[in-house]
Formats: C-alpha cells, sequence, structure tokens
C-alpha cells in the first residue's frame, strides 16, 4: 500500500487532527495550545488559511462535524469551543463551559452532529448540545460508575449511544438520550431502556487489569464495539451475540488509535509507527493481519551526516545520539487516524498523524 508524506506547518508533533467535508482543508494541533487549519493547493503544497487561538493550554483534540461545518476543539484548559464560519470565511468561537475541574481529554459530533461528547481528567463525560432559546451550549454530565480519566469516546450510529474508555481499563457504553432534542429512541442490541446517563454495558480490558484504554470504535452498524489497549491487546464485543468480548494479545507495541475500515477489518496504530489490519470473523474472533508498510531495517547516518547532526540534535532535541532512521514512514508514534476516503464499510484512503510532526 502507498503513503505519500505530507508537510503540514512546522516539523514538531502533531497531537491531533481532522478533515473538512470536501477533504482539501485539514485542521492540526501541533502538541500547543493553537489549532492551525491548511488547505491543499493545486500542486499539492499546503498553505495556512488561518489560526483558531483561545485555548491557554494544550489541544488535546479536534473534531469537525461535516455537515454543519462547525468544528469543535478541546484543551488542557478545562475548556471546548465550538467553531463556525461566518460569511466573510472567518472563524467565530462559541466558549462552552464543560463545568470540569481537570483537563478535557477527548471530543466528539454525534452523528447529527446535534450534540459533543467531551471526556476529561475529572471522571466526567459532558454531552453538550445547543439550547436555541439562550442560544449557548448547555453541558449536562455522566458520572457514575466513572473512577478514572476518560481517554476515548465514540458514537453509536442511533446518535443515543456513546462508548468510552477509561485509565480505569474499563470500556462502557452510556445512554445520552436528551429529551429537549431528540424524539425517544427505540431499543438496540445494547438495551431498551435508554434514559440519560444510563449504563448500557461496562467491558474490562482483562480479569487483571490490562492497561487503559487509548481507542474505541463503533462499526457501521453499532452493533460491534472494538477497542485497544496499553497491554498491546485489541479486543472486540458483539452485542448480537449477548455481548461476547473477543481478545487479541500481540506481539507489537501499544496501540494508541483505531479504524473500522470494513466490516470484518480493523486498522490500528500507535507506538510502531505503521497501521496494522486486523481481521474479525462472524464469531468475533479477532486475527491478526499485514502492517500497510513492512519496514526494514534501522538506517544509520553517514560519518559526515552524524557530526552534522550532532550539534542540530543537541540545540533541538537535547540529545546528540539520534542518528539513526526507521525503515517506516512515520519515524515516531502514531497520535491519530482518520477515514480520508470511504466511509467504515469500505475506506480506501486513512491519513494519520504522529510525533514526528508528519501527515501520511
Amino acid at each position: 500500500m502507498s503513503a505519500s508524506i505530507q508537510k503540514v506547518g512546522p516539523a514538531i508533533p502533531i497531537q491531533c487532527h481532522a478533515w473538512s467535508s470536501d477533504r482539501q482543508t485539514i485542521a492540526v494541533s501541533h502538541n500547543d495550545k493553537l489549532v492551525e487549519l491548511y488547505k491543499q493547493q493545486p500542486g499539492g503544497s499546503w498553505n495556512q488559511t488561518d489560526i483558531l487561538d483561545q485555548h491557554d493550554l494544550r489541544v488535546n483534540d479536534i473534531d469537525w462535524a461535516p455537515n454543519t461545518n462547525r468544528i469543535v476543539t478541546c484543551s488542557a484548559d478545562r475548556n471546548a469551543y465550538v467553531w463556525v464560519q461566518g460569511a466573510d470565511g472567518k472563524w467565530k468561537h462559541t466558549l462552552v463551559l464543560l463545568r470540569i475541574n481537570r483537563a478535557a481529554t477527548c471530543v466528539r459530533w454525534s452523528p447529527q452532529e446535534n450534540k459533543f461528547a467531551v471526556g476529561s481528567g475529572a471522571r466526567i463525560i459532558s454531552i453538550c448540545y445547543l439550547d436555541e432559546e439562550k442560544d449557548w451550549w448547555v453541558a449536562k454530565h455522566i458520572r457514575k460508575p466513572l473512577r478514572s480519566t476518560i481517554t476515548t469516546v465514540d458514537w453509536h450510529p442511533n446518535n443515543i449511544l456513546l462508548a468510552a474508555g477509561c485509565t480505569d481499563f474499563k470500556v462502557r457504553v452510556f445512554s445520552t438520550y436528551i429529551k429537549e432534542i431528540e424524539p425517544k429512541p427505540s431499543a438496540t442490541e445494547w438495551g431498551a431502556k435508554m434514559p440519560f446517563a444510563n449504563l448500557m454495558a461496562e467491558f474490562s480490558n482483562s480479569p487483571t487489569g490490562g492497561g487503559w484504554i487509548h481507542a474505541v470504535a463503533f462499526n457501521e452498524e453499532g452493533t460491534r464495539l472494538a477497542w485497544v489497549g496499553h497491554d498491546s491487546s485489541i479486543a472486540v464485543a458483539d452485542a448480537p451475540s449477548g455481548m461476547v468480548m473477543m481478545k487479541l494479545k500481540t506481539n507489537l507495541l501499544p496501540f494508541l488509535s483505531l479504524l473500522w475500515i470494513g466490516p470484518n477489518r480493523l486498522l490500528a496504530a500507535g507506538h510502531d509507527c505503521v497501521p496494522v489490519l486486523f481481521h474479525v470473523d462472524s464469531a468475533g474472533k479477532v486475527s491478526q493481519g499485514p502492517k500497510l508498510e513492512e519496514g526494514g531495517n534501522v538506517v544509520e547516518a553517514t560519518a559526515a551526516a552524524s557530526a552534522k547532526n550532532m550539534f542540530k540534535n543537541k540545540d533541538r532535541l537535547g540529545q546528540e545520539l539520534v542518528d539513526s532512521r526507521l525503515g517506516t514512514t512515520h519515524q515516531n508514534q502514531i497520535n491519530s487516524m482518520r477515514i480520508l476516503e470511504g466511509n467504515k464499510v469500505e475506506a480506501r484512503r486513512v491519513s494519520t498523524t504522529a510525533g514526528d510532526g508528519a501527515l501520511v
């Protein structure tokens, strides 16, 4: 599978990224408090079109709603902002008071884009929706039985159920039904009673812990929920089969992001610096497939380059011996992964951003 390296801004780590609906503009955060927008030019280069600067601390996550064209960002400053593009092309911000006392760690728009979920280090999930009468965003809290930082969230296709992964080694599915803005939901494989904050399902990564959860993902139908943990594992829970959970421990480094790219295919990426394909059979059993690229041996720098880079690395990185290069496209852990072309049924292209500052 081919990979194309794109230079988007300075060569410093990219914490997260999100695409516009036409896939011509990308929003990235270079591990700081800014969100930068870049648009691809006819020649293939990327030009910065705008900077979204309201957060006081590092931006932890970004999501871009494809239909309403609204961007939501969350940060370690405990706030979220919703950005709306005006008729003049400028982005106008609205502060969302999450009412939390720890960093906001992750954010995702719901499928209908009428609300979004924010995870935090305060052991709270904030479900935010727009109060049309008062014209502000209201945050409702899911608290119990959360006992640790929420690291990742993902929405069920019905716009009601939300999956959350935490550092207490648990994956939970909650109801986010808000009667003020949506009709009463119908029953699903995950349960029938869905008042707000109701716990629909809970899964432990393993009886002995198994590492905190880095990413969760519902499939297109919402019948299966997959997640990856810090113990280098990947697991899938199947709701129609009685909440049966199948887990695979790998000999790879821990994964940080996860995508469904087909009805029975998953793509995971993380500290191995390359995405890995996994297959899920009809019984829910997970098996490891190939890597999207086979990295060769570590390439050592020449003596001349080593001498030249010694002072450069001391200045930029605070260390001398950074003379080797991995045999993979990314040279550092992959932090985020998005579907660039296609959907969860058939993803044809994906994008990744990593600690090496590259967009692939």
